[in-house]
């Protein structure tokens, strides 16, 4: 994988390129995966660029675009500590490895590694150290801001037959209080649902306990792709969610969490996807086009 130091809204960063595709990530601040784009495609950078003029939250803590970890549950204070400090780096042959300094008042640390799996995956994993004084009960949670304009994809598991004995549920939908399942934004199909991001005028979040492990998001002729194992038994946070979707029009987020766990003083947890970029597919809004995602994205999981 090929190294190049770059600024990102005047932040020192790195972009990261195989033949394939081009990343970039902050080490000045964050971490964040601010850009990826496919060399093929012409939709250019398909995450949120937000640039260096952006609402700065209580504390100062800034959202930045692109692709972030947090700790879950969200909470108003733990959630948003500021994350402006130059980061630790590690070069690797197939990436980077980056962490950021230990959050003074939460006492956990965030780190990062990106790591290109031949020309189309990348594998990121995601950690998190408690380095405090006590266990923290927590959970990583890996957000992805899209750039407004395009669709979402979010496929659910496949039906079942209550004449064989399927009697039982195998999954939960949870929607947050100020979601409205009855907007435009929500394009339901018997195997997946949509969200047509263009159509939200308000926020909008769901979240799922259960699902096939990846998700997927259209634009302009590119489509990404992310995949997160789920754990069998494992307890989520927010209700059982493994899997969370976030959009208010301006953006959309595909957000996957690993299960909850207690930390003790020096213990991480880490939890990884895989992304790729798939370009020539149709916009997955009808169920033949999503078929054919659906297809793509099962060949390419079985290889990861």
């Amino acid at each position: 994988m090929k190294h190049s130091k770059i600024e990102i809204d005047g932040a020192d960063g790195l972009r990261l390129e195989t033949g394939a595709f081009a990343l970039e990530v902050t080490t000045g601040v964050g971490p964040r995966i601010t850009s990826f784009r496919s060399k093929k495609g012409k939709a250019g950078n398909l995450f949120l660029e937000m640039g260096a003029d952006q609402p700065v939250f209580p504390g100062g803590f800034k959202l930045r675009g692109g692709h972030r970890l947090w700790h879950a549950p969200e909470h108003g204070v733990r959630t948003y500590q500021p994350d402006n400090d130059a980061l630790a780096l590690k070069p690797l042959k197939t990436g980077v490895a980056l962490a950021q300094p230990v959050e003074p008042l939460t006492g956990m640390q965030k780190a990062i590694k990106i790591e290109a799996r031949g020309e189309r995956t990348v594998r990121v994993t995601h950690a998190l150290t408690n380095q405090g004084l006590w266990p923290v009960e927590t959970a990583c949670w890996a957000l992805t801001m899209f750039r407004a304009g395009g669709y979402g994809v979010v496929p659910l598991l496949p039906k079942g037959d209550h004449a064989k004995g399927d009697f039982l549920p195998t999954y939960s939908l949870v929607p947050w209080s100020y979601t409205d399942l009855s907007d435009d934004v929500w394009d339901l199909h018997r195997d997946y649902f949509g969200i047509d991001v263009a159509a939200a005028d308000r926020p909008h979040k769901l979240g799922l306990t259960n699902y096939p492990g990846w998700s997927a998001y259209f634009y302009e002729g590119t489509t990404f792709v992310k995949h997160a194992a789920l754990v069998a038994g494992a307890v989520y946070p927010d209700n059982g969610c493994a899997f969370e979707t976030f959009t208010n029009g301006q953006m959309c987020e595909l957000e996957t969490l690993s299960p909850l766990v207690k930390l003790a003083p020096g213990e991480s947890i880490q939890h990884v996807e895989h992304w790729t970029l798939f370009d020539g597919l149709k916009e997955p809004a009808t169920d033949g086009a999503f078929a054919a995602l659906s297809a793509a994205a099962s060949e390419w999981i079985a290889t990861l």
